[in-house]
């Protein structure tokens, strides 16, 4: 085990929060209020300025990240407010548990190989930045094309990876435990500020947000206990209740705690992936939905602070609407493009049109009296005006937000078709995925209603939610069912000022959850897919209602702080609180219990054989010896020279369904010629289709042929390995003048020299 490594990022991390701390504790008004945004904002000044920067050919890398620093360091002081440290402690604290929690996981499983996930690409991506010096990268799987893919996460990767000077081998696991443990601390720095706000425990908030984030999961494996605990002439009824077909329901009833297997929680909807934050950082990718959680809840920060701001310092909120937010949401766009919405339209145009300020103000920059209209048609009017007001107002957020970060939506995004009306989810599926949340929102809102809202919109929350539910049951739309209400009953409260900053979090993502039921970003390869959809919107959901959640919870169990004297809730009702709480806590918490050391004691084959390690490649060691030494030199190769590898490649290292896995550009940045077939989404099915019948001819056409294609792809290495000569058969490039072999392992890799390029 690295624990020089670790100690050494641990404290890298520190550090960079400390020359943030200022700055965040004069946005966020004070030490203990902005300490949990203190690593989402250096990541965010990291982030962006690289990005920008690292535009200027040749400055890409340490250059670019010791600028932004000295940057940050210099804002921190000249605009930062004074701190008072050991404020800042247990946000410090939350954060090294999580990066903790994350480097013992995985020490016991930390390859990035294929199977399983997305490493591949996520590894290549980090060591395709750290082999360049320009932005964007070249496409390790497309070579001399620049990446068609959303990479901003990476380059905060590959900056502390310079900054740190630690190999990529080791940076990749780093720089994952560095993700969640600066997600648990802003997700924990949110909900305690919300809290203390409204007179309840910080301290519980916070610490019941970081367990839903980091810790819970869905209800499936609560159910699977449930399950094993009854009798079989209980279980079965139980499990087919629940939704579950004949099949399943028989591995249901026979599943026991030593059965547990970390990964069908996270395929709950058929056609969909149901990840949740732990499984994500469990199964261990670093991947865009991933990186882009400490840049969201810094969104959400910020714009509870235009909530918070009084009407009146129209400058201050439009500094916050139109100056801070906007370059946060457009580089989250470039770490996770399927968050840019949520960022810089939705979550905005909730703000302005919710918060007790009207959203006018910010255009007119005069408040307008308070006085709301009494006539129906009038409010109706109204608030059709402060929406579109809102929608209107958030479009220039979104405008700012791309204009930040222009430079990608000009080049390295792809685009896809929206498709409508998938097929759904069933009532089911929706409650084993959501039960936990709805629980804890439904009762929260049912009280918050009863207590806010008088005999009039008692009735019309009332009367909606049954029309609702009776509407979402009877057309087969049980998300309208389950998830309308929600919007329903929080958007009364909210604009009834009954309610607070966690309704609108609920509100939001309720928002989300009905419209991934009806609309989607179709697939190229599966018009009719909504895989992808499903998978990174709900992972924004869990991300808003995780603090949403703590926070209902806290309110209803009436957990004050010391000097806030009496909860505000009944006694019956705190008493039922802590009930639900408790539940709910068991509950989402059994994945976590059986997950965690159903993982370490399983480990990898790698950690079995060698112990527990950071190091992501030693696993080529241990199940690929042969190609290992093929690897490294590869590896060691200074710049981007191209090499030829199987095509088309996937899941696997050992061709399936005739694809490979691009292992050799995958783990070292070098890029491929034609790599993953994600490619084909990324650019087009004839474009990669051409290259793949391109790298056929490169092994086993006519020497005419092979020197043609290796000038137009300025090829320098061609790799024949087991799974090239697996697939590939009968391989000429041996014969071809000008090709020197250099063998390595089980791999001849035959370097090109300028006979063979026609040079």
């Amino acid at each position: 085990m690295e624990y020089g490594l670790v100690v050494l990022w641990a404290a890298g991390y520190l550090t960079l929060g400390a020359i943030a701390l200022p700055l965040s504790a004069r946005v966020f008004g004070s030490t203990a209020r902005g300490a949990g945004f203190t690593l989402p904002i250096a990541f965010a000044a990291l982030g962006l300025g690289g990005f920008l920067l690292g535009m200027i050919p040749g400055l890409f890398g340490l250059p670019v990240a010791a600028v932004v620093l000295l940057g940050l360091a210099a804002a921190s002081y000249r605009f930062g407010a004074p701190v008072t440290p050991r404020k800042a402690v247990g946000p410090a604290l939350i954060f090294l548990l999580g990066f903790g929690l994350i480097v013992l996981l995985r020490a016991f499983d930390p390859g990035v190989a294929p199977l399983g996930g997305e490493k591949f690409l996520d590894f290549g991506l980090l060591r395709s930045l750290l082999r360049t010096d320009t932005l964007p990268p070249e496409d390790m799987w497309f070579a001399n094309e620049p990446i068609r893919y959303y990479y901003g996460g990476h380059v905060i990767a590959a900056l502390l990876t310079e900054l740190l000077s630690t190999a990529p081998r080791y940076a990749y696991n780093l720089a994952l435990a560095g993700f969640y443990g600066a997600a648990v601390s802003a997700v924990y720095g949110l909900a305690a500020m919300v809290a203390d706000d409204g007179g309840y425990s910080a301290i519980a908030a916070g610490g019941l947000a970081a367990f839903f984030f980091g810790l819970a999961s869905n209800l499936y494996t609560a159910l699977q206990v449930v399950g094993w605990l009854l009798p079989d002439g209980l279980a079965r009824p139980f499990a087919s209740a629940a939704g579950l077909g004949p099949e399943e329901v028989s591995t249901f009833v026979a599943w026991t705690p030593s059965d547990f297997f970390y990964w069908p929680a996270s395929r709950l909807i058929d056609g969909a992936i149901t990840e949740f934050p732990l499984f994500a950082y469990l199964n261990g990718d670093l991947h865009a939905h991933m990186m882009d959680v400490p840049l969201l809840l810094l969104v959400v920060g910020l714009l509870y602070v235009y909530w918070q701001t009084p009407a009146a310092e129209i400058g201050r909120r439009r500094l916050l609407a139109f100056g801070l937010v906007p370059p946060v949401a457009g580089y989250i766009g470039v770490v996770n493009t399927w968050a840019l919405p949520t960022a810089a339209l939705g979550l905005p145009a909730l703000v302005f049109a919710l918060a007790p300020a009207a959203p006018r103000s910010l255009a007119t920059g005069a408040v307008p009296a308070t006085d709301e209209p009494t006539e129906p048609t009038d409010r109706l009017r109204t608030e059709g005006i402060r929406l579109g007001t809102a929608l209107l107002l958030a479009g220039v957020t979104v405008l700012l937000a791309v204009a930040w970060t222009l430079p990608f939506w000009l080049g390295s995004v792809s685009s896809r078709p929206i498709g409508f009306l998938p097929d759904r989810a069933g009532l089911g599926e929706l409650l084993v995925v959501h039960g936990g949340f709805l629980l804890a929102f439904g009762a929260y809102l049912t009280v918050r209603g009863r207590a806010g809202f008088d005999g009039r919109l008692r009735q019309v929350a009332g009367v909606g939610t049954v029309l609702l539910v009776v509407v979402g049951l009877a057309f087969d739309a049980p998300v309208v069912a389950l998830a309308a209400p929600l919007l329903l009953v929080g958007w009364l409260l909210l604009r009834t000022e009954q309610a607070g900053y966690e309704t609108l979090l609920t509100v939001a993502g309720a928002g989300i959850v009905v419209l991934v039921a009806f609309v989607y970003i179709a697939e190229p390869q599966s018009p009719d897919s909504r895989l992808n959809t499903v998978f990174k919107l709900y992972a924004q959901v869990w991300v808003l209602w995780a603090a949403a959640a703590a926070l209902a919870l806290v309110r209803l169990a009436g957990l004050v702080r010391e000097r806030a004297g009496e909860p505000t809730v009944g006694r019956r009702t705190a008493i039922a609180g802590r009930i639900l709480l408790a539940v709910l806590v068991v509950t989402t918490g059994l994945y976590g219990a059986l997950a965690v050391p159903s993982h370490l004691d399983g480990a990898s084959p790698t950690a079995n054989e060698r112990g527990p390690t950071l190091d992501a490649t030693a696993f080529v060691e241990v199940r690929h010896a042969g190609e290992a030494p093929a690897i490294e030199y590869l590896s060691r190769l200074d710049g981007r020279p191209t090499v030829v590898t199987a095509a088309p490649a996937g899941y696997r290292w050992r061709p399936s369904a005739g694809k490979g896995a691009s292992a050799p550009a995958s783990l070292t940045g070098v890029p491929t010629v034609a790599g993953w077939y994600h490619e084909r989404q990324y650019r087009s099915p004839e474009a990669y289709e051409q290259r793949v019948t391109d790298v056929l001819r490169l092994y086993t056409g006519e020497p005419a042929t092979q020197r043609r294609l290796i000038e137009q792809y300025d090829v320098r290495y061609i790799y024949v390995g087991p799974v090239e000569r697996e697939k590939y058969g009968d391989i000429t490039v041996d014969s071809l003048d000008g090709v020197e072999p250099i063998e390595r392992g089980d791999v001849t890799l035959y370097r090109v020299t300028s006979g063979a390029s026609g040079e």
